[in-house]
C-alpha cells in the first residue's frame, strides 16, 4: 500500500470516530438514571439545566402543596428557596400540573417532559408527588437533565415496607429516615407492629411503646409525602405485650396454665378490650386499613389443649365446627368493627390452613409470608385481595436477610410467593418487605439500615416497572448509588463527640471514659478507673433484649461485638444525653447516684458535661 493510501484510510477512520454533536449523543442515550426506572423514555433533543433564577410554577390552587413540598426538599437537598409562583412558566422553570382528565396516568402515574423547560403532570396530587421525586433524583446527579418525555404509572398498588418495632423501640428519627426513602422511590405503604402508650389500659405501658405525640409527627411526615403508615397489633396471638399484666383475659389450657402471649378469642370482654385498641389508635393513625395480624395463634401448642374454643366454635357454628372456626369467627368480628370505623381488614395468612367450615369476610386483604395449604391462587379465585408478603424478602435483625442480588437476578416480582409463581397479576395487590426484631440486640438500627438500603431498591423497582432494568445487579446497585438518599435523610453514623479521653459529670457523679466511636456509628464508654464498659444488661429480657426502666447501667467487660454497650450522644443544652443503641433509654442518675435507664417521659435523662482531658 502506498503512503497516499495509508493517510487515506487514516484520514477515512478519523471520520468514523469523530466526535458525536452532544444533542445527538443525549438523543441516543438511554433513560436518565432513576429509581424505580424509567421504562417509557422518549429522548428529545437537548436538556434542561437547573440553574439560579429557576422558579416552581403551580398550574393551580391542587398543584400548590407538591410544589411546596418539591421546594422544601430542593432547600433540604442544598438548592437554595426555589419560589413557588402562578402564572405562565419560562424557559428554565419547573412545571407542576395536576389533570384529572388525563386518565391514562392513573392514580398515582405521571408524564415528565423535559425541554427548555421542565413539567410533570399527575391525574392525582400522588401522582405529580412522584414526578417531583423523579426529578429530585436525576438533579442529584448534577444541574442537567437530558430532553425527553417519560409516562411513568405504577404495576402494583401496593409497595410497601413492613416495621415490627413490636416488643423493642425504634428510634422515631430512624423511621423518619425510612419515610422520606420509601417516598424517594416511590413506596407507598409503612405498615407499622408498635405499642402506642395507653391513656386506657395504662397497665399495658411496658416499654417499647411511642407516645400519641411522636406517632402524630411521624404520621404528619407520612402524608405529607404520601405514605400511608398502617398500625398493626398482633391478635389474638402474640398479645403479650398488652395483655402480660392481664391474666383475665388470657387464654388457659387444659392444665390451667395461663398464655399471656393469647387471647381468649371466647370472651366478649377479650374482643371489647382489642377493639377499645382499635379506637386509641384511630385517634393518631388515620389510615383507611387496620392490621390485626392473626398470625402463629397456635405458635408453640395447638387448639386441643384449649377445648373451650371447639366448644365455643360448635355452640355458634354447629356439630361440623372446628377449633379453627372460633379464630376466623374473631377474626370476621375485627373486620365487622374495622369496618363500622371506615376501616378495611389485613391479616397475615398463615392462620389460613384451610380446616376452617367459616370463611373470612370478603375484601380482608391477605398478606402471604408462609407456604401453607392454602395457596395464594387459591385466595385469589376467592376474592381476596393478596398481598406478596414472602418470607424471602425478610430482614431479621441478627438473623435471616433477604438475598436481594439473587432476587434480582431471577427477575422476581410480586407474582413470586412462598410456594408458588402465580402466571398472571391478577388479585395481586403489591408486595413489601419485612423488618423483624427476633434477636432484638443482634444488630443495631445503623446496620439494619445498611442491610435495608438495596432491599428497599428493589422492592420498589419490582412493585413499580419491570423487576429487572440492568443487565447485571452491580449495574442495578450502581443505579442506586447515583440517586442516593432522600433529601432530609439524616445520616445516623455521624457522631458529636471525637475519640478521645473525656470527664463526664453530672448530679454529682464524675468519672473519667475513654470514648470510642464503633463501625456502625455509635460510641462505646470505657471507664478509666476500671477498664470497663457501660452496658445495661439487668431486668426483664425480652428478645435479648432488657428492656425494663429503672434497671441498672453498670460497667462490664468491653466487648467489641457487644450491642448494649453502644450509646447515643445526644447534643442537649449543656451537655450531652446518653441512650443506649439497643434499649433506646436514656441514662438517668438516682438520688443515690446509681446510673439507671429510663424512657425518657418517665424520668429526666441525665444532662452530662463533657470535658476532653
Amino acid at each position: 500500500m502506498t503512503w497516499s493510501r495509508v493517510a487515506s484510510a487514516v484520514a477515512g477512520l478519523v471520520l468514523l470516530v469523530a466526535p458525536v454533536p452532544a444533542a445527538a449523543q443525549e438523543r441516543r442515550a438511554g433513560p436518565p438514571v432513576t429509581v424505580p426506572a424509567l421504562s417509557d423514555w422518549a429522548p428529545g433533543e437537548g436538556s434542561y439545566v437547573f440553574a439560579r433564577g429557576a422558579r416552581i410554577v403551580a398550574r393551580d390552587k391542587k398543584s400548590l402543596q407538591v410544589a411546596d413540598t418539591l421546594a422544601d426538599d430542593l432547600r433540604a437537598a442544598g438548592r437554595g428557596a426555589v419560589p413557588v409562583v402562578r402564572g405562565t412558566a419560562r424557559a428554565g422553570d419547573i412545571v407542576v400540573d395536576i389533570d384529572p382528565s388525563v386518565a391514562r396516568l392513573g392514580a398515582e402515574g405521571y408524564e415528565l417532559r423535559v425541554g427548555t423547560r421542565l413539567s410533570i403532570t399527575g391525574r392525582t396530587d400522588t401522582g405529580a408527588f412522584y414526578g417531583t421525586r423523579t426529578l429530585l433524583q436525576l438533579l442529584a446527579q448534577g444541574d442537567r437533565v437530558p430532553a425527553g418525555r417519560a409516562v411513568d404509572v405504577p404495576e402494583f398498588g401496593e409497595r410497601g415496607v413492613g416495621v415490627c418495632a413490636c416488643y423493642v423501640h425504634i428510634s422515631t428519627e430512624w423511621l423518619e429516615n425510612l419515610v422520606r426513602d420509601m417516598a424517594y422511590h416511590k413506596l407507598n405503604q409503612l405498615l407499622l407492629e408498635l405499642k402506642v402508650k395507653s391513656d386506657a389500659h395504662p397497665e399495658a405501658n411496658t416499654w417499647g411503646y411511642y407516645t400519641k405525640d411522636e406517632i402524630r409527627r411521624l404520621v404528619a411526615l407520612g402524608e405529607k409525602y404520601h405514605v400511608e403508615i398502617i398500625p398493626e397489633i398482633n391478635s389474638p396471638g402474640h398479645m403479650d405485650p398488652w395483655i402480660e399484666n392481664r391474666p383475665d383475659l388470657q387464654l388457659t389450657d387444659s392444665d390451667g396454665v395461663k398464655q399471656p402471649s393469647r387471647l381468649d378469642v371466647t370472651q366478649q370482654a377479650a374482643f371489647d378490650y382489642y377493639t377499645s385498641l382499635i379506637d386509641e389508635y384511630a385517634q393518631v393513625f388515620p389510615a383507611a386499613s387496620w392490621h390485626m395480624g392473626a398470625d402463629e395463634y397456635m405458635l408453640g401448642s395447638d387448639f386441643a389443649k384449649y377445648p373451650q374454643i371447639l366448644r365455643y366454635a360448635r355452640d355458634k357454628y354447629g356439630a361440623d365446627a372446628t377449633p379453627q372456626d372460633a379464630f376466623i369467627d374473631f377474626v370476621n368480628r375485627v373486620h365487622a368493627y374495622a369496618a363500622s370505623k371506615g376501616k378495611k381488614l389485613r391479616i397475615w395468612n398463615d392462620g389460613l390452613t384451610g380446616a376452617n367450615t367459616v370463611p373470612v369476610t370478603a375484601g380482608t386483604t391477605i398478606e402471604h409470608w408462609l407456604d401453607v395449604a392454602v395457596k395464594p391462587s387459591r385466595l385469589i379465585a376467592r376474592g381476596y385481595p393478596v398481598m406478596n408478603a414472602a418470607y424471602a424478602l425478610y430482614l431479621v435483625r441478627g438473623g435471616f436477610h433477604s438475598d436481594t442480588e439473587g432476587l434480582y437476578d431471577q427477575s422476581w416480582d410480586p407474582r413470586g410467593f412462598e410456594g408458588e409463581k402465580l402466571a398472571s397479576r391478577d388479585g395481586v395487590t403489591g408486595a413489601k418487605i419485612s423488618l423483624w426484631p427476633d434477636n432484638g440486640r443482634g444488630e443495631t438500627e445503623n446496620e439494619v439500615a445498611v442491610a435495608l438500603d438495596p432491599a428497599l431498591r428493589h422492592i420498589a423497582q419490582a412493585t413499580w416497572g419491570s423487576p429487572h432494568p440492568d443487565a447485571t445487579y452491580a449495574e442495578f446497585t450502581a443505579r442506586a448509588q447515583a440517586v442516593g438518599h432522600a433529601p432530609g435523610w439524616r445520616d445516623l453514623t455521624r457522631v458529636p463527640l471525637a475519640d478521645g479521653t473525656y470527664t463526664l459529670r453530672s448530679g454529682g457523679v464524675t468519672g473519667d471514659f475513654q470514648v470510642a466511636r464503633t463501625a456502625d456509628g455509635y460510641l462505646t464508654l470505657r471507664s478509666a478507673a476500671s477498664g470497663r464498659c457501660l452496658e445495661t444488661r439487668s431486668g426483664r429480657i425480652t428478645l435479648n433484649v432488657p428492656l425494663e426502666p429503672g434497671s441498672a447501667v453498670t460497667e462490664e467487660t468491653c466487648a467489641a461485638s457487644n450491642t448494649l454497650q453502644r450509646w447515643v450522644p445526644v447534643p442537649v443544652p449543656g451537655g450531652y444525653e446518653f441512650v443506649n443503641a439497643i434499649t433506646r433509654m436514656a441514662v438517668h442518675i438516682t438520688d443515690g447516684g446509681r446510673l439507671v435507664q429510663y424512657p425518657p417521659d418517665q424520668r429526666e435523662p441525665a444532662v452530662w458535661r463533657v470535658t476532653a482531658r
